[in-house]
């Protein structure tokens, strides 16, 4: 049963009499708990819902088109309260953050319908064999899953919850039911790699064609582990090791299934000193969002749009200095893609700055987790130019806000210059360079 929140103007909902702070207890006899009810039993075109008012029940009985929504709104997204995860991951990144930051960062998630609704990958501890029932009925695919080791035993050690192991078995029960998983190994090293790994890689891969890829993602670490669980990070040639046992896994795959499978994220090679494979090795970019490919899709883009700037240069003023600041790890793409756009375009002039992360440390080299003192102290005196480009990842996705909550008019009034937030696309961020408006 959930409680309705609000009824939209001009609705179905509306016109059938429903008023906020009814209480939605059945779609066509199927009880309601969450979003995934709502969303899956509505399609039906031959409507019946079982309501109460005051206590008192009632129902509703009308037609409507198959994706067509009723009007109905509830107080969260979810319909529902998000479930927290029930692990003790020795490599959780929250059990890493400094205190006194805002409280929502501090919450950790483990929801099947995250995973559906915004591709959060789940764990599968929190499923119980109802909840596997119904994501198999709903044909709720791809699930993405942190599987991390397909040892039992060792996903137990690894994940602090005694559950870890015995849940191993939905993956079988979703690949025979034709439910595809996306799937990431986060990788410790002296843990679950070496021949961990190959047991996890050859345990997934016989999940095929149910799998459909999997990401190997190494562990962040940052300076904030004092009384945590002891983890190194891998070094370049330890780095590179992992790329050659992934890459040799994967070829084996892609000659038996016509797909390599696994694939190693960005970080890795960076770690490596070693280059980023070609789009064509990336396949369909999957595991783009895991940080996988995703340095080559950008340079994929821009390129594509430097071959004709014409359009591009319709808006733009000279002359032009902009200032973009961006993490370690991208810097050497960014500083590229930036020096090759200056020399194509007259009247512009580019600085590229690396940002280190002194916040969460050195160790944590992504510009998604760098924050607006780290921009403050090391922007300033810097020449800026006409504007500050950043990438949106260092925003909240549904904010303008940083994670130690400092906001762009803040880090704007700091450092006495405009600050614009770039998405990370060719064509974005050709545009922000050059300081066209937003598409």
């Amino acid at each position: 049963m959930v409680r309705v929140e609000s009824v939209c103007a001009g609705s179905i909902a509306e016109a059938q009499g429903i008023v906020p702070g009814d209480i939605l207890v059945a779609v066509n006899g199927n009880e309601i708990r969450d979003v995934l009810d709502y969303r899956f039993y509505l399609t039906d075109t031959e409507i019946t819902l079982r309501m109460e008012r005051n206590k008192i029940p009632y129902e509703l009985h009308f037609r409507k088109g198959e994706y067509d929504d009723v009007g109905l709104e509830f107080a969260t997204p979810l319909m529902d309260q998000k479930h927290s995860c029930a692990n003790k991951c020795v490599f959780c990144f929250v059990d890493q953050l400094p205190p006194g930051m805002r409280k929502t960062l501090y919450f950790k998630d483990d929801d099947d319908r995250l995973s559906f609704l915004h591709g959060n990958y789940v764990t599968l501890t929190n499923l119980k064999d109802r909840d596997v029932e119904r994501l198999i009925k709903m044909r709720i695919s791809p699930i993405n899953i942190s599987v991390h080791t397909t040892n039992p035993e060792l996903r137990v050690k690894m994940m602090g919850n005694k559950r870890a192991g015995e849940v191993l078995a939905y993956l079988d029960r979703f690949a025979a039911a034709g439910l595809s998983m996306c799937t990431q190994i986060v990788l410790c090293k002296g843990l679950n790699d070496g021949a961990e790994l190959d047991r996890s890689m050859r345990d997934l891969a016989a999940l095929y064609p149910a799998l459909r890829s999997c990401a190997v993602v190494p562990v962040g670490v940052t300076k904030f582990r004092e009384r945590l669980y002891p983890l190194e990070l891998f070094n370049r040639e330890e780095a590179a090791a992992v790329i050659r046992q992934v890459n040799a896994f994967g070829e084996e795959c892609l000659q038996k299934y016509g797909t390599r499978l696994f694939y190693c994220a960005d970080e890795l090679y960076l770690k490596a000193g070693l280059p980023l494979p070609d789009e064509e090795y990336y396949e369909d970019y999957s595991q783009l969002e895991n940080g996988v490919g995703m340095l080559t899709s950008l340079a994929a883009e821009f390129n594509f749009e430097m071959e004709d700037l014409q359009d591009l240069l319709a808006g733009f003023q000279p002359p032009r200095t902009v200032s973009i600041a961006t993490g370690v790890a991208a810097y050497g793409q960014i500083a590229d893609m930036a020096k090759r756009l200056s020399a194509r375009v007259p009247g512009l002039t580019i600085h590229v700055y690396k940002i280190i992360n002194h916040f969460f440390g050195e160790t944590v080299t992504v510009s998604g987790l760098l924050t607006g003192v780290d921009l403050c102290e090391q922007l300033a005196g810097q020449e800026l130019g006409d504007e500050l480009l950043y990438p949106e990842t260092m925003l909240k996705a549904d904010e303008d806000i940083f994670l130690d909550d400092m906001t762009p008019a803040v880090l704007s009034q700091k450092l006495q210059v405009p600050v614009r937030a770039s998405r990370g696309e060719g064509r974005a961020f050709i545009r922000a360079v050059l300081g066209c408006p937003e598409e």
